[in-house]
């Protein structure tokens, strides 16, 4: 179970647990406001690295849900905040990836984008891959060059179906380097340790709600954070139940969540 009454943050998974396309989910205003009513920070937290945190919040605006662009975190922006934290002003980076991993990385000058002699290769999600691209980050990589990688997901859903993620270019350069990246997006404890730091909270006192066991619950459990399984995304209760990953929380949706947490306060 979880302890809801120390409970001083949440992070909240999006696709899957705040809307499921452009579609919002149920709930979602209702327990916004149930957090800023008792002063919760909360913050949206994605591996999903294409997108600025300005285009996010532009898209939930558009189904109605209202969330300052400082309050997404995106695992571009988990890279970039860990990066600039071990490397210093001036370092130079070579990119695979698009405009959400760029803007993070280059927009305050801390990073200088190189393609001679990169300290780093950062690699995300990018849908116009060249052949080129990779062997440039391939390249860099054996010269000497880290690899870090925004996030594990091997794939993206796309209208047409499941289609190549940052994972699967990430295991194409592995495969070119015999290298494996330093992950940032979950699983890993990175991003969630990032959001909590940023909302305030201990790793105790954050709680993550997600819909893939994975990923969410899995990183959660990683950071060491309590977690919610929602039941309107990926994961199922029947493998919540019979797996090794297991919530503190399993829920039908976020209104059912919402009750739950009322009832004790």
């Amino acid at each position: 179970m979880v302890s809801f009454n120390s409970i001083r943050a949440v992070l909240f998974d999006m696709d899957g647990v705040l809307y499921r396309g452009q579609t919002p989910l149920p709930g979602v205003t209702d327990l916004w406001q149930f957090l800023r009513d008792r002063q919760i920070a909360f913050a949206c937290a994605t591996n999903n690295a294409s997108m600025t945190p300005q285009q996010y919040a532009a898209k939930l605006a558009a189904m109605g849900l209202v969330l300052p662009p400082e309050r997404v975190i995106t695992s571009a922006q988990a890279t970039a905040r860990y990066l600039r934290d071990h490397y210093p002003p001036g370092t130079r980076v070579f990119v695979v990836g698009m405009q959400g991993l760029r803007e993070a990385l280059f927009a305050d000058g801390h990073f200088i984008e190189d393609d001679h002699a990169p300290e780093l290769v950062v690699q995300g999600a990018d849908f116009t891959l060249t052949y080129e691209r990779l062997k440039r980050a391939t390249l860099h990589i054996r010269r000497g060059a880290r690899f870090v990688s925004t996030n594990p997901d091997r794939t993206f859903p796309s209208e047409e179906g499941l289609i190549p993620g940052a994972g699967a270019i990430a295991a194409a350069i592995s495969a070119a380097t015999d290298v494996t990246p330093l992950v940032i997006g979950k699983p890993a404890p990175t991003m969630f340790l990032i959001g909590a730091a940023m909302l305030g909270a201990t790793p105790a006192q954050t709680l993550v709600v997600g819909d893939r066991l994975d990923t969410d619950i899995a990183g959660a459990i990683a950071a060491g954070m309590p977690s919610v399984l929602v039941l309107t995304g990926v994961s199922t209760a029947e493998e919540a139940m019979a797996g090794p990953i297991r919530p503190n929380l399993i829920v039908a949706d976020l209104p059912d969540l919402l009750a739950r947490w009322q009832a004790v306060v």
